[in-house]
């Protein structure tokens, strides 16, 4: 309650800051902001301050209130029942008012239990018997018929809170070197097992970012390796025992962690070198992908291309190594090998090479039959079954004779001595277009190693790394054909100036 001249005060200094309310409150150091632009207010009306404030009577009636405590007594004394029925009052004035007309209900008695007094004596002789240090304090506690925190108690009363000597643990001189000896062992054997955790981690930061095997040797990574695990494991032990740990210098660290934060010139070229590799079934080695980026007009050396695939993790894949074995046995009447193991040819459809190579995937077997040109390794026609049968290599030589059905070519056809290339079906369809039999020795595949090698390329590529668990027949024989249309179309052969056959082929303005 402010009187009318602090009130006026407040308003006149309201008016002359030029009605800044926080200005005016700083200054008195009261009232409430509402409050003044109240007492503002009703000044701007009257001109002046009301001297005092009006009382307000009673909200309710004298008959009202003595209605309600009558209601409350001859009603089982319920408050609730009370405000229901009235429906005029809250549930605090009922209660007030039943307190006021019933003072004898607040009456009510505090009791409490007194605390048992231990006699003195039994405190001494409770006391001496735990700092005599004959038998544990629990002991002593329940020999004495009270609790432990109460002999404690006693001790501190009698004594003080400083324990006796007698309370304090002493070693024993004859264990002292016994209990140092196991704390020594102890420290090793957590210095160990500290060191084996960090070892743990780092292997396995390793194998996640640098796609290293968990059974790699630490030591003969490089400082750019080791500087990558330190930064990466660096926020769980401290930097000294992961440089120790790798045996790499504290200014190397520094010195490589400051390269890595330089900006890499090679970042265009080395997401181009990812896009080129993941396009082409990734099987481009460093000299093809260096071809690929100069037709980009990216010109870079191809130790640089070998760098940046080892940082980036781009692995071609490689053929699986397996025994040779050739069976030399007695020759059967066949055609003269014309070829010689000669797979150079001066222009298109002269040497043809055909073979049948065999896929098995858990869904079943796939057969290939292709037949290849040796001036450019375009694969000019073939077929995908699932049976190597006559069908199989006559379906294929018929798509092949149409390329040069409107043409004097009249090129030879080489292929080992399987029976397929000895049917009638096979033999007929030679002599009607003319065209020249050729025939590897029996047993001996080296004869044929050209068309060979294009299988061994698709396996390597293709085959070999992938899984095709999950995969149909059909979905395969697809696969196989788009490889062997982007091999036509788009696999460039460093031998062929780094154009795939087609491109090379229309580089010489011949119509593939």
């Amino acid at each position: 309650m402010y009187s009318y001249e602090d009130r006026i005060r407040a308003v006149e200094l309201y008016i002359r800051l030029g009605k800044r309310v926080r200005a005016t409150i700083l200054q008195l150091g009261y009232p409430t902001k509402n409050a003044l632009k109240s007492w503002h207010r009703e000044y701007e009306k009257r001109l002046d301050l009301p001297v005092g404030f009006a009382v307000r009577g009673p909200k309710y009636s004298q008959a009202q209130k003595q209605a309600a405590v009558e209601h409350y007594l001859t009603h089982d004394r319920c408050i609730s029942a009370t405000m229901r029925a009235l429906g005029y009052l809250g549930r605090g004035t009922l209660t007030a008012w039943v307190r006021e007309a019933f003072p004898e209900t607040r009456k009510a008695i505090v009791g409490a239990a007194s605390r048992p007094n231990n006699p003195d004596a039994l405190k001494q002789a409770g006391v001496i018997g735990l700092c005599s240090r004959q038998e544990s304090a629990q002991v002593v506690a329940e020999k004495f018929g009270v609790c432990r925190p109460t002999l404690y108690y006693c001790k501190n009363q009698l004594l003080g809170p400083e324990a006796p000597p007698t309370m304090k643990r002493h070693r024993s001189s004859p264990a002292a070197p016994e209990r140092e000896e196991l704390e020594r062992q102890l420290d090793s054997l957590q210095r160990d097992i500290r060191q084996l955790q960090i070892e743990r981690d780092l292997l396995k930061k390793a194998n996640e970012l640098l796609k290293k095997g968990l059974g790699v040797d630490l030591q003969l990574l490089s400082n750019r390796e080791k500087a990558l695990l330190v930064d990466a494991l660096k926020h769980l032990y401290r930097l000294p025992e992961l440089l120790a740990q790798l045996g790499l210098a504290r200014s190397s660290y520094f010195y490589h962690r400051a390269r890595v934060k330089m900006v890499d010139k090679y970042r265009a070229v080395r997401r181009s070198i990812a896009e080129i590799f993941e396009l082409n079934h990734r099987c481009c080695g460093y000299r093809r992908l260096r071809a690929s980026l100069a037709r980009q007009c990216v010109i870079i050396s191809e130790k640089v291309v070998q760098r940046l695939m080892k940082q980036e993790s781009l692995v071609v894949a490689k053929p699986k190594r397996r025994r040779y074995g050739s069976y030399l046995g007695e020759i059967s009447p066949a055609p003269e090998n014309l070829i010689n193991r000669d797979f150079q040819a001066g222009a298109p459809n002269e040497k043809w090479l055909t073979d049948i190579t065999e896929f098995q995937i858990p869904a079943g077997k796939v057969y290939l039959s292709p037949i290849i040109d040796c001036f450019d390794g375009l694969v000019i026609s073939w077929s995908i079954g699932t049976h190597p049968d006559a069908e199989l290599v006559n379906t294929m030589l018929d798509a092949a004779i149409e390329t040069v059905a409107d043409t004097d070519a009249r090129p030879i056809v080489h292929s080992d001595r399987g029976a397929h290339y000895r049917w009638p079906g096979w033999l007929s369809r030679i002599g009607d277009a003319k065209l020249v039999r050729s025939m590897s020795r029996k047993g001996c595949s080296q004869d044929n190693a050209a068309c060979e090698g294009f299988f061994g390329r698709l396996k390597t590529e293709l085959f070999y790394p992938r899984d095709w668990k999950a995969t149909t027949v059909e979905q395969f024989v697809n696969e196989v054909d788009s490889y062997i249309r982007w091999y036509n179309e788009k696999r460039i052969k460093i031998s062929l100036g780094s154009l795939s056959p087609i491109e090379y082929r229309q580089s010489l303005g011949i119509a593939a």
